[in-house]
């Protein structure tokens, strides 16, 4: 059937560009992934700005596709010509400038930089809306305020899903989602507001709203694939362009799309690279605060996330270097095998670490006000060191930027979610993940059996949604009505210990900040 369905063109097609990983996902008409591609690459520091290169990204875009390719070859003897849908989704934030000829004339500035924290001060107190130094309009402020000489050659501006979407189709659209990533959002109009460009006109002398893409909802048709698109996806020449887009979203969004948590008060964590807790809220927040970021759902409603830059880099530093350890000693384990037990060791230790405190700081952390981080590891001289305390003091790391922006949501606001459901590498070893997340939020905690597909599954359920006169909720709910969860209950000592860990954690901030000055 799985053969059929990708002979007659009645698959979805899902492409998301992660931080370490790009990822394709095929989908039949009942949402089952039948087929996998990945393609691996890294972000550079490059003068001082992390960042891809557009022939990172075409490289990328070309590779994915390919491992696909043989992917669908492998299992079924066949290729793809043409499919119901494509939807491209990324990393949210972030910034690619482009000139009237779609030329990059500066670096792709990434939401792992933490240099535009004036910028974000000042654009959330004009706005009165929350600015994160994520945002695109942050690092167009920063260029206007440095006089950078290219900003009068600016005739676009996208993020990376909006660009990759263009690139394929040339249709300059961006999903809501990956929009309330750009710009503030009229939520009443569904669009970017206008009040607020005003007021930035009025402010800095720019009209930015003709240089941002065109802000679509699910179900919309944004574009075909380009006789071009189609070549720069397939070099064997199979793909046939005409291919409809979904509007291509942010990272948040697919990840909503992929747990079901697009109605009031759900909420799900996206845990990888960084870590990204949402709660889809049920009305507004009573005032902008800098740590929390307000976001949509891919069909318009706004949601509240607390978002932190840094989470699995420096564990998986730390596993790398007991892997080559044990390569030393003539002892080689697999990847798999190493990750799996030296997590599971973490039911083995202390509830608060037993005196170890870890900070996982490989970039600046907003959330926490460092513009810079540095990796460090704290430890009680009278405590004995132990593997599971060790462990675990990383993983409770991984979280907490994100949990102190939780708890403005919950302490101040009121908004706290009733199950959080999980995605993202974090949970790859899900009773771990699952055991961690529910001791650091305090909630129950589940992750669903289709949480290994991630962003790029919710990006093929946009790009099948694609037409459909269903509300999007009741599409998903349609999709997930046999969705099997695995759940973990947070339980009172370990939350007690988690919050003894962060009142460490909170006060060693001030050592975080010294160590950003020796290194």
């Amino acid at each position: 059937m799985s053969a059929e369905c990708i002979r007659e063109g009645r698959a979805s097609l899902g492409i998301e560009f992660g931080s370490t990983r790009i990822k394709a996902v095929l989908i039949d008409e009942s949402a089952r992934p039948i087929a996998q591609g990945a393609y691996d690459w890294e972000n550079r520091f490059e003068d001082g700005i992390w960042t891809y290169s557009r022939d990172d990204i075409l490289s990328g875009l070309r590779g994915v596709y390919a491992d696909l390719s043989r992917d669908v070859d492998r299992k079924y003897g066949t290729a793809i010509e043409t499919l119901k849908g494509i939807g491209i989704s990324a990393m949210m934030h972030g910034c690619i400038e482009c000139d009237e000829d779609y030329s990059f004339l500066s670096p792709f500035r990434t939401w792992r930089n933490t240099i535009t924290a004036d910028e974000s001060e000042e654009l959330t107190k004009l706005f009165d809306y929350p600015i994160p130094q994520r945002w695109t309009i942050s690092h167009v402020l920063k260029d206007i305020k440095e006089h950078k000489p290219y900003l009068p050659l600016v005739a676009h501006v996208f993020t990376l899903a909006s660009y990759v979407h263009f690139i394929l189709t040339g249709v300059k659209e961006i999903g809501i989602g990956d929009a309330s990533g750009m710009f503030p959002i009229d939520f009443e109009r569904k669009d970017f507001s206008a009040t607020a460009a005003e007021q930035f006109r009025a402010a800095y002398g720019m009209d930015v709203l003709p240089l941002f893409p065109r802000v679509r909802l699910a179900g919309a048709r944004c574009g075909e694939l380009t006789a071009e698109g189609a070549g720069l996806l397939d070099a064997s020449g199979r793909l046939r362009p005409g291919i409809p887009f979904c509007p291509p979203e942010g990272d948040a969004e697919t990840g909503m799309a992929a747990t079901n948590t697009v109605k009031p008060l759900t909420g799900n964590v996206s845990a990888g690279t960084s870590a990204f807790a949402t709660i889809i809220l049920s009305k507004p927040l009573s005032k902008a605060y800098s740590a929390i970021d307000i976001v949509s759902t891919p069909d318009g409603y706004p949601g509240a996330m607390a978002h932190s830059n840094n989470c699995t880099g420096d564990y998986d530093a730390w596993i790398g270097m007991f892997s080559e350890v044990l390569s030393m000693m003539g002892m080689p384990v697999s990847k798999g095998r190493l990750y799996d037990t030296l997590l599971r060791s973490v039911f083995d230790g202390e509830k608060d670490c037993g005196g170890v405190l870890s900070y996982s700081f490989i970039s600046g952390e907003h959330i926490v006000g460092l513009e810079k981080g540095v990796p460090m590891v704290l430890r009680d001289p009278e405590k004995p060191l132990r593997i599971a305390d060790f462990m675990r003091s990383l993983l409770y790391s991984s979280l907490s930027s994100m949990r102190i922006g939780l708890d403005i949501l919950s302490k101040e606001e009121g908004v706290k979610a009733e199950l959080l459901i999980g995605h993202g590498g974090f949970f790859k070893t899900s009773d771990v993940g699952l055991h961690i997340l529910s001791s650091a939020t305090g909630v129950k905690s589940a992750v669903m059996s289709t949480a290994g597909e991630g962003g790029a599954w919710g990006a093929a359920l946009l790009a099948s949604y694609i037409g459909s006169d269903m509300p999007f909720s009741d599409y998903l709910a349609m999709i997930f009505k046999d969705a099997t969860l695995e759940v973990s209950e947070p339980g009172s000592d370990d939350v007690e210990g988690y919050g003894r860990y962060l009142e460490k954690f909170t006060k060693g901030l001030a050592i975080e900040r010294i160590a950003t000055e020796v290194l």
